[in-house]
């Protein structure tokens, strides 16, 4: 039986077919679930992906997070399942109090697209597993309000426990602090991250110049990493 990994759709999303896509590449059963449902159906890990969702109204993430498949997505999380937030859906993991800290508006005022460098600071997550500590990649990155927050104590207590996943390298983007990228739960299996490893999944179709795994697919390591820790869970 196929692996089976959900991908929630709200209003405004925009990359939660690619989402799905990352999950077939990887020989996994994509699940289309749905906003105002409390029915995971039996998945074995959650997307939450890209996009707009309710036009970003109030704070990106802000309704989202309130949406009622949150409260399963919320409850599977604290049981163990990995959930995996992009762009967008890390603001809803971050409004959804499953990732400390917040995100705002990019420090200099604008939308942001580029291929981004980062670096692996935690290759012990439910998504990262399949990369090494200190591994340098290259994701797309496209956000407007993309700058990462916290307070000193959170950002000591972040860097002290190993929690930050990925951080930006040559260039910060958006003013994020500490030049945070992405972040992870304590127990691993939650993880949030601005960039977009969903369209690095296909050599021609995302960055090619990559200097670290195949090139032009770092992004297929967090889908290939996930099917890791499905299969560790059984």
């Amino acid at each position: 039986m196929a692996t089976r990994i959900g991908v929630v759709t709200f209003p405004g999303s925009l990359d939660d077919r690619d989402a799905q896509r990352a999950v077939r590449l990887i020989g996994a059963e994509p699940v289309a679930l749905w906003h105002a449902d409390h029915d995971l159906q039996d998945v074995d890990a959650i997307i939450l992906p890209g996009g707009f969702s309710y036009g970003d109204y109030l704070r990106p993430g802000a309704i989202a997070a309130l949406a009622p498949i949150m409260t399963e997505v919320i409850d599977a999380a604290g049981k163990g399942m990995p959930v995996l937030g992009i762009c967008n859906g890390f603001q809803m993991l971050v409004e959804a109090h499953l990732l400390p800290g917040g995100l705002i508006r990019n420090a200099h005022q604008q939308f942001i697209r580029r291929d981004q460098r980062l670096v692996v600071e935690n290759a012990s997550t439910a998504w990262t597993s399949s990369f090494t500590q200190g591994q340098e990649i290259v994701i797309p990155l496209k956000n407007g309000d993309g700058g990462y927050i916290a307070s000193d104590e959170t950002l000591k207590q972040l860097e002290g426990d190993g929690l930050v996943a990925f951080r930006y390298a040559g260039i910060n983007p958006n003013g994020s602090l500490n030049d945070i990228a992405g972040l992870t739960n304590e127990r691993g299996n939650v993880v949030g991250l601005m960039p977009h490893p969903e369209h690095a999944i296909e050599a021609g179709f995302g960055p090619d110049t990559s200097a670290a795994m195949r090139s032009g697919v770092d992004g297929l390591a967090f889908f290939e990493s996930a099917l890791n820790a499905i299969a560790a869970r059984v």
